[in-house]
């Protein structure tokens, strides 16, 4: 489980998310869920990726 959204940087279980899960239908993450750090974040017509410095990359 994910200790933090990767949309908006918030504890996950604290509150709801429900617009983060929203908005993440249509863009990329951008906070690293494990450890909260801003991502680096590139978008290209095909799709996109998401680096933290510490947990690496993620994409689709």
């Amino acid at each position: 489980m994910d200790l933090y959204c990767d949309h908006c940087g918030g504890l996950s279980d604290d509150g709801d998310h429900g617009a983060c899960q929203s908005a993440r239908e249509m863009e990329p993450p951008r906070y690293c869920a494990k450890c909260r750090r801003r991502m680096t974040v590139q978008v290209t017509p095909t799709g996109w990726s998401a680096r933290c410095s510490q947990h690496g990359l993620t994409a689709a």
